[in-house]
């Protein structure tokens, strides 16, 4: 049982990361991000791209050459469209999703490609009861420092207690006189290089191929709405605990199906129950 806990801890750092960036990003510009996903199956391309013997300059590279291009497009695009209704951005973010897939298609074609382990990464780490692939451990390894250095970074320092701010409680943050608009764009980057992260780290388990990215982002949509929307902590809690829950459904249930009807399952049990989220908060009624 500990391994299937340890696989499902796993499943869930690619959750977190993604769901991490989508909470900061919803949280400040109120923007459902249909195109994160798209963004994490460039990450994952990014490495592919790269060659599999630089798995360690994509792991750097690759984030920041994202997030320059998160910025790029919500300084052009996104921005544009921020004092409508959200449904527009929305309708555009899925749009971007359609062109990113196609121009993949085009340039690597429709077959999944293989990305290999890093020569460094590959092998297997022993636990005592059971022994576990180094590079799994690694990416759940990288996943908690990360998230942890993101909420330092969040809770302990000015900058990050002005974003805090402006995430949670943008009009507020902007009634005390913070200037919130100067901070969208490097967040909007900021929440786009954890997704592309999460893509080189998925490069070398998972199938890289164009969808791959669709397949990861209405789960990720779930997992949010399940740890509260824009709530940061709720995002990342929520998507450990998923990644466990369909680790243990697959290996006592044998169906990989039934572990996607969970996500939901549970979604709309935590929505009943409190409609703002695990860990979201309830709007004052009017």
């Amino acid at each position: 049982m500990l391994q299937h806990i340890f696989n499902g801890l796993v499943g869930g750092s690619f959750l977190a990361l993604v769901a991490l960036g989508l909470a900061v990003i919803f949280g400040m510009l109120r923007v459902v991000n249909f195109a994160h996903g798209a963004l994490y199956m460039l990450g994952a391309f990014g490495a592919l791209w790269l060659g599999g013997s630089h798995f360690w300059l994509a792991l750097l590279l690759v984030p920041f050459a994202l997030a320059l291009l998160g910025m790029l497009l919500e300084r052009t695009l996104i921005h544009r469209l921020a004092k409508l209704d959200p449904l527009y951005n929305f309708l555009l973010t899925f749009g971007l999703t359609l062109v990113f897939q196609d121009l993949v298609k085009w340039r690597f074609g429709v077959q999944s490609s293989p990305y290999p382990v890093p020569a460094a990464l590959n092998g297997t780490t022993d636990f005592g009861a059971f022994d576990f692939p180094t590079y799994r451990v690694f990416v759940f390894a990288v996943a908690v420092i990360v998230c942890v250095a993101v909420w330092f970074l969040l809770a302990r320092t000015r900058m990050g207690m002005v974003v805090r701010a402006a995430t949670e409680r943008p009009e507020l943050t902007n009634a005390l006189g913070i200037n919130v608009s100067r901070w969208v764009t490097p967040v909007f980057g900021f929440g786009v290089a954890l997704a592309a992260l999460a893509g080189v780290l998925a490069a070398p388990m998972r199938a890289v191929h164009p969808l791959m990215g669709a397949d990861l982002i209405i789960v990720v949509f779930a997992v949010v709405v399940i740890g509260g929307l824009g709530s940061i902590f709720g995002s990342v809690a929520a998507a450990f605990v998923i990644g466990v829950l369909q680790a243990l459904s697959e290996a006592y249930l044998d169906s990989a199906l039934v572990s996607q009807i969970l996500v939901y399952v549970v979604m709309a049990a935590i929505l009943l129950w409190r409609p703002a989220g695990l860990f979201g908060r309830e709007e004052p009624s009017a």
